[in-house]
């Protein structure tokens, strides 16, 4: 056997002949419109190792019940670390992008109608696979067609399928349905301090977060037991944001550190999104201005509202208007700190 070279290895010349700015034919000095492509393919790049571990932990969640004891539950929320970093990665591109100025981008601009970010099939893709809705989207009238300036037929139809697969917002709700640590049979030594006889934990933290608030937080407590006893929120059920609050409260507990936090990392991610959605707004704007934008949006109107709607875990993020102090929570029965221990 020929021994592996490099280049070969990452197919190296393949990439490097992967760019053909269009102005160039017809400008001697050429422009910026190399770094334009080079960034926009090194987007791709990353948006497919983000699909890849986006892929890798659905695929843990939707094994059924998760072993925290086997390390599935540490492996997931790596994979969604891993993520964290390459949005972080993604953000600071934008900086080199930015050393293109508006005139330099005119100077090519038109070579790319009808082109345009908006048609990328890979940011569809985790969109669709984190669980953002179609009826949650802004200007959700630009999707779901294959006119000029949107996604092919081909790309559709991928998307179209994914938005049918088990999302991982759906699949996190799910696993935090089945969390078991409310069972009375966990309680049944523990005293509450409002005497109540069921529903223990939760009757004495209503309590304390009633006293948590302040003077002009009245509407905070309705807020409180809409969310997380009669309505829910969102796509989570009063079980699962339950579940996903006692966690976050009780996160220094052995058997809460990963998934409290896999909980904060989801909330990471859309933060970065939005980061990366408001970095691209600010760019356009300054680019285009108010144009519309190549592939027949609005241009920076269209993305200035994806920075109010595009979030997909938003509901987790706001829990934390539900928390109270460390120093208030209520202490937990043994029954329930032996489950909660790694004990096999």
């Amino acid at each position: 056997m020929d021994d592996l070279y490099y280049g070969d290895y990452i197919e190296l010349d393949t990439l490097l002949n992967s760019q053909h700015p269009r102005s160039f034919d017809r400008m001697e000095d050429g422009n910026d419109e190399m770094l334009f492509i080079i960034i926009h393919q090194a987007y791709e790049l990353w948006f497919k190792q983000m699909i890849f571990e986006l892929d890798r932990v659905r695929g843990i969640f939707m094994g059924g019940n998760i072993n925290d004891n086997a390390g599935e539950m540490g492996a997931a929320a790596h994979k969604l670390k891993r993520i964290v970093k390459i949005l972080e990665l993604v953000n600071q591109q934008v900086s080199v992008l930015e050393t293109m100025t508006a005139l330099d981008f005119l100077e090519f601009r038109n070579y790319l109608l009808p082109a345009s970010g908006f048609q990328s099939k890979q940011f569809r893709l985790i969109e669709a696979k984190l669980g953002l809705k179609m009826e949650e989207r802004h200007k959700r009238e630009y999707y779901k067609h294959t006119r000029r300036g949107s996604l092919s037929e081909a790309d559709m139809l991928e998307v179209t399928r994914a938005e049918g697969e088990p999302t991982l917002k759906g699949l996190v709700i799910a696993w935090l349905e089945r969390m078991p640590f409310f069972d009375e049979r966990y309680w049944a030594e523990y005293v509450s301090s409002s005497r109540a006889s069921a529903d223990k934990f939760w009757s004495d933290y209503r309590e304390a977060y009633r006293e948590s608030l302040s003077a002009g937080e009245g509407g905070r407590y309705a807020e409180f037991e809409k969310v997380l006893f009669t309505e829910g929120r969102g796509d989570l059920t009063p079980k699962a944001l339950q579940a996903a609050l006692f966690i976050t409260l009780y996160r220094e507990l052995p058997i809460f550190q990963y998934p409290f936090e896999l909980l904060n990392t989801l909330s990471e991610i859309d933060e970065l999104l939005s980061n990366w959605r408001y970095r691209h707004f600010s760019m356009v704007r300054r680019m285009i201005g108010i144009r519309a934008g190549t592939g027949g949006t609005s241009g920076a109107g269209y993305l200035e509202g994806t920075l109010s709607q595009h979030y997909a875990f938003r509901e987790v993020t706001e829990l934390a208007t539900f928390l109270i102090e460390r120093s208030k929570l209520p202490e937990l029965p043994g029954a329930l700190k032996d489950k909660v221990s790694f004990q096999v």
